[in-house]
């Protein structure tokens, strides 16, 4: 089963805890803190991998949680770290951010490696709070904690021909004859319901060529299966455009023609100005020299047309050495062109101050957030750290400007006092 578009849950490990302790042996009453630092949570990675075709184990699994890092012990012993999680994807993948539909990364190279998501630093043990004025800190700093991300995986085969025209021209079979692919090939339209890859080895050329799913009239705007699949041709490098010139099933090869490159032009200017060579197939059939005729006198001299029988292999050699040909005129493929975006780390020195419906000061940002790790309410050192680090970082004269005055209420997290000048 051919998936080509998924929406997943991420998320970066924790930090672990930092650990308050005191050494404690035969012969030292009071030793000195040896709390350890608890250990980094593990990043989240994403690698390309070249023998995935589809993003089917996403289907199923839609959470990816690196591990937590381990809590800090005694006698300044650090914590694990937690173990990264590799999440590895197709090549071709482009990845988003759900929330604001921005490209994180193009997985294009094989063995590439992205990192989306670090893991939380860990807490600091109480050994680390030591001051020449604090000898015996009776607390430590908790682990950083991580948010869940979603993202979507959205798969682009990255090939350098592809293969288009309506459903049941002979793409399939096309393809079989120019490579070892063996797609499903039969007689009713839609056999293709997936992208088939094949490797094309000529002229001491090597090369990959994509059977996109027919499309049809509308497919730009949903209609059939083209739309799901046109995305997958936006990378290709050059067109073979397939056309049924025996007419059989009713239908007019220069209307065919017409019709397709309308929906390629209404999908991407881009796509629609890729060089296309014309494969009239199907020509071993009664009544396509007709076809044949006229379709050369509209388009012969804008188009490179090769007529051939994909069954009976007659004009497949021809074939392939124009699209070798034109292919060694051509720059190679290259990852997509975007603003990255990524997943920022908080400063923890930001800080901004609010004022709450009952007139008192609400102090929010990631500075709150290092204090509410750090801070022990019933340790009065770890409340003089607390007060000296809010005159450090200016959170007092922030408060100030702001209008506070003796008495007012400051609420900094879990924390509520009264503002003293």
């Amino acid at each position: 089963m051919f998936v080509d578009k998924e929406s997943i849950l991420i998320k970066a490990g924790d930090g672990g805890d930092g650990a308050t302790s005191f050494i404690r042996y035969k012969g030292v009453a009071y030793g000195g803190p040896d709390g350890g630092d608890g250990g980094n949570g593990g990043n989240v990675v994403l690698i390309g991998d070249r023998h995935k075709i589809s993003l089917l184990d996403f289907q199923f699994k839609h959470k990816f949680f690196a591990e937590d890092g381990g809590k800090g012990d005694t006698k300044n012993c650090t914590g694990k770290c937690g173990e990264d999680i590799e999440i590895r994807l197709p090549l071709g993948t482009i990845v988003k951010d759900k929330e604001t539909d921005r490209i994180i990364c193009d997985i294009f190279y094989d063995g590439q490696r992205v990192v989306v998501l670090e893991g939380g630093k860990g807490g600091k043990g109480n050994k680390k709070f030591c001051t020449s004025r604090r000898h015996a800190p009776h607390f430590s700093q908790k682990g950083e904690k991580t948010e869940i991300k979603r993202i979507v995986l959205e798969l682009k085969v990255i090939a350098d021909v592809g293969l288009v025209g309506f459903p049941n021209v002979g793409k399939s079979t096309v393809l079989s004859k120019i490579s070892g692919a063996k797609p499903k090939i039969a007689n009713y339209h839609f056999t293709t319901l997936s992208p088939n890859l094949g490797v094309v080895r000529h002229n001491e050329q090597e090369y990959v060529v994509a059977d996109i799913p027919g499309l049809i009239e509308g497919a730009a705007e949903g209609a059939g299966l083209g739309h799901e699949f046109l995305r997958h041709i936006e990378r290709t490098r050059m067109l073979v455009h397939v056309v049924d010139a025996s007419g059989v099933e009713g239908r007019d090869p220069i209307e065919d023609f017409k019709k397709i490159n309308e929906e390629l032009k209404t999908y991407s200017e881009k796509l629609a100005g890729l060089y296309q060579i014309v494969a009239l197939n199907k020509t071993d059939i009664y009544g396509a020299e007709e076809n044949v005729k006229a379709f050369k006198k509209k388009y012969g001299k804008k188009y490179k047309i090769i007529t051939l029988s994909a069954i009976t292999g007659d004009g497949v050699e021809q074939l392939l050495n124009e699209v070798s040909n034109h292919l060694a005129t051509l720059p190679p493929l290259e990852p997509m062109q975007f603003e990255t975006f990524a997943y920022e780390k908080k400063d923890e020195n930001d800080f901004e101050i609010v004022r709450d419906d009952d007139g008192s000061f609400v102090v929010i940002g990631p500075l709150v957030d290092m204090l509410e790790r750090n801070v022990v309410l019933n340790d009065a050192d770890s409340l003089a750290y607390f007060q000296k680090t809010l005159r450090d970082k200016g959170v007092i004269t922030a408060l100030r400007k702001r209008g506070a005055k003796e008495g007012d209420t400051v609420v900094i997290g879990e924390i509520e006092f009264e503002f003293v000048e």
